[in-house]
Formats: structure tokens, sequence, C-alpha cells
């Protein structure tokens, strides 16, 4: 059976994604605290900011787990088809 290594990200880009993941929220949120608007407006505005990173992240997490899934099934049907190559070998 064939061993599948799993594929790891070195620290400096995980570094880098939450870096920028980071600054980008940071800056974003001092954008809408000194727009010249009142409360209600940066409320608003700040609602959807939170909105829009918590649907980021289930959006990339159901795209993850979707794609880990076709993995695991592929690997299944691979090892199905090689359990019958194995039994039914034409030069045995």
């Amino acid at each position: 059976m064939n061993n599948y290594s799993r594929q790891r990200d070195s620290n400096a880009w995980i570094f880098q994604t939450w870096a920028a993941f980071g600054l980008s929220i940071g800056l974003t949120t001092v954008g809408i605290i000194n727009l010249p608007v009142n409360n209600w407006i940066k409320g608003f505005m700040g609602m959807g900011l939170a909105f829009s990173v918590g649907s980021t992240f289930t959006l990339a997490k159901t795209t993850r787990d979707l794609h880990e899934a076709t993995k695991i099934v592929s690997r299944i049907d691979e090892a199905h088809v090689e359990k019958l190559l194995s039994q039914n070998h034409p030069l045995k």
C-alpha cells in the first residue's frame, strides 16, 4: 500500500499568513474607528467586518473539509482496487 505524506507548511508561511490577517483586521478596525461619522454607522461597519471574518473562516474550513473528504474517498477506492487486483491476478 502507498504511504501518503502530509503536506506541511513552513513556519515562515504560517507566520506571514497570521501577520497579514492580524494587520488587515487591525488596520480596518482603526479605519472604522477614525471615520468621521456617528457611532451607529461605525457599529454597523464593525458588525459587517466581524461577520465577514467569521464567514471567511467558515468558508475556508468547509472547503478544506470537502477537499480532505475527497482525498479519503479516493484512498479508500484505491485500496479496494488494489485488493481486487491482488486477489484476481491474471498471472497467478
